[in-house]
């Protein structure tokens, strides 16, 4: 997760300090992915035990233990490019 990108999303989320947004993978729709027919959808607060993270800005963005098989193979990198957020999935 970049600077810019946290950033974002605390304006767009209206985030504070020591909140938590959850990355979920789920059937179509949102996010695109490397992965066919699965996106990323995104929440708010803390669910689940947290099994891959990365806190910046003061906000942890992370992959609860449900989901984590998603980034196995890839890493993930959010960006802010043109105001726009961009999923970057990079093979291991």
């Amino acid at each position: 997760m970049s600077k810019e990108a946290a950033e974002w999303y605390k304006n767009e989320m209206d985030l504070n300090q020591g909140d938590f947004v959850q990355f979920f993978v789920q059937l179509y729709g949102g996010i695109p992915t490397v992965h066919p027919n699965y996106s990323l959808g995104i929440s708010i607060g803390k669910a689940g035990n947290i099994a891959i993270k990365d806190e910046v800005e003061g906000i942890t963005f992370y992959f609860n233990d449900d989901d984590s098989w998603f980034l196995e193979e890839f890493e993930m990198k959010v960006l802010l490019e043109n105001n726009e957020v961009e999923f970057i999935f990079n093979k291991k």
